[in-house]
């Protein structure tokens, strides 16, 4: 076999012969590669008949001309997008969501509740209190610790993590410190930020757990730390054993998880115990109402009011404000596309927040008027099901836009699509409790109760 290297640098020629065998100067002569002609080959000449176990002798040539573009700017030609106005479609729309629920958010607010409110101070005897009807009567429920209170400390201290760990980087890649060049750079910024993000995830959970009249602190400092990293990295470590088991070079090698484990038990949990700690020790929050010692009695609800039907309709809105931008998320992981448009990104997920406050304050609202006060976990389910809207478009983006027939390449696709829908439920739900959470505390501290 021979190779035969001919570069052309602005006209300085060199040279350099490769050869295995034995090598007859005088009668093997390349035309195509000739010190003392260029000859320039643009297209396929006849074929060449290849007899079996003949050799072959093949040329190249490497022609380089200097470039008008500066070294900053030689991605721009791949980075290059020319569908602005898709994305400014996305905007728009989700804007008109926005405003819609921003409108009914109003009206709830300024006139419902401040007529509610003003309304109900008016009333100078208990017997004209007794026979008001809707979120006013629950006041003595509404702040009545949850069941299974201490998983959603949990959840709500994991989601603050990960917001906070998306809005840095958000932040980071709109200020251009990230960038699509560089391979790796995003996950790990969102890695390390996860890590450290944990001083806040412990917090937050400790100060509700607190709330809730809650003593050991430590136990749920532990299961923040612990819990969703572990359910995430148990399907993270099924997937990488079967890129393994295709002896692909995709998989994580042993020095990676190795570190990856470093971080979450040297960095994160000891964070996380420190931000639960400094949290525990802050007074507890205090409630604007008292709690009834004996639970009331939730009346029978119409059936627009079932739990399950308010949560799977609060995720319909958050998920249309992002699905348009989550196609072209999705064509950049999957389809080897580049994804550099941060600041489209970051309205759309200012947009997410929005949305996902302000549907769940609504629903939030209508549930206390039909006097059912068990808020607090629907509050994080009725914006968290946005996530199944997520899994399921990323099912329909699978079966119309991906040519995969592997059994294991579909099952990298849906495993880490389930971890992406898992974080989005997480991220979606502690936005959507914080929103309910102020909205409730504010809305009875305006009402006077003897």
């Amino acid at each position: 076999m021979c190779c035969q290297f001919r570069l052309i640098l602005w006209g300085i020629y060199s040279v350099k012969h490769e050869y295995e065998g034995k090598w007859n100067e005088g009668n093997t002569r390349l035309s195509t590669c000739d010190p003392h002609t260029k000859q320039t080959v643009v297209n396929s000449n006849s074929p060449q008949e290849v007899e079996e176990g003949k050799e072959i002798i093949f040329t190249y040539d490497v022609d380089f001309k200097e470039s008008d573009v500066k070294w900053a700017s030689r991605w721009d030609a791949y980075l290059l997008m020319n569908d602005d106005q898709i994305h400014w479609f996305s905007i728009v729309n989700s804007l008109m969501i926005v405003l819609f629920l921003s409108g009914m958010v109003a009206m709830i607010m300024l006139r419902t509740l401040y007529r509610d409110i003003s309304k109900y101070n008016e009333l100078e005897t208990q017997e004209e209190a007794q026979e008001e009807t809707g979120w006013k009567l629950v006041h003595g429920d509404v702040f009545r610790p949850p069941q299974n209170s201490d998983l959603l400390c949990v959840y709500v201290g994991t989601g603050v993590q990960f917001f906070g760990m998306i809005l840095v980087t958000m932040i980071f890649a709109v200020l251009g410190f990230l960038s699509p060049s560089n391979r790796g750079g995003l996950m790990t910024a969102l890695l390390l930020l996860w890590v450290f993000m944990g001083l806040f995830a412990g917090y937050s959970a400790s100060r509700i757990y607190k709330m809730f009249k809650g003593t050991e602190w430590k136990r749920i400092a532990f299961r923040t730390a612990v819990m969703f990293p572990a359910i995430v990295s148990s399907i993270f470590f099924v997937l990488n054993a079967l890129i393994w088991g295709q002896k692909s070079s995709g998989a994580v090698p042993f020095g990676t998880m190795f570190a990856l484990i470093f971080l979450w038990f040297g960095i994160s949990v000891p964070l996380v115990f420190v931000g639960s700690y400094v949290g525990f020790k802050k007074p507890a929050i205090e409630d604007p109402v008292k709690t009834n010692k004996i639970p009331r009695q939730i009346p029978e609800q119409a059936w627009y009011m079932n739990p399950i039907f308010s949560i799977l309709i609060g995720g319909i809105l958050p998920f249309g404000a992002v699905f348009i931008e989550l196609f072209f998320i999705l064509t950049s992981i999957w389809l080897n596309q580049f994804y550099y448009i941060f600041g489209f990104l970051f309205l759309v997920f200012v947009i997410l927040i929005i949305t996902c406050a302000e549907i769940t304050i609504v629903l939030c609202y209508f549930q206390l008027c039909s006097e059912d006060y068990l808020w607090w976990w629907r509050s994080y389910l009725t914006s968290g099901s946005s996530a199944l809207y997520l899994f399921l478009y990323a099912t329909f983006y699978f079966f119309t836009k991906l040519e995969i027939t592997k059994l294991v390449s579909g099952l990298l696709y849906f495993g880490y699509m389930l971890i992406a829908s898992y974080a989005f439920f997480v991220l979606t739900g502690t936005i959507g409790f914080y929103a309910c959470f102020w909205f409730t505390r504010l809305i009875y501290s305006s009402v006077k109760i003897d």
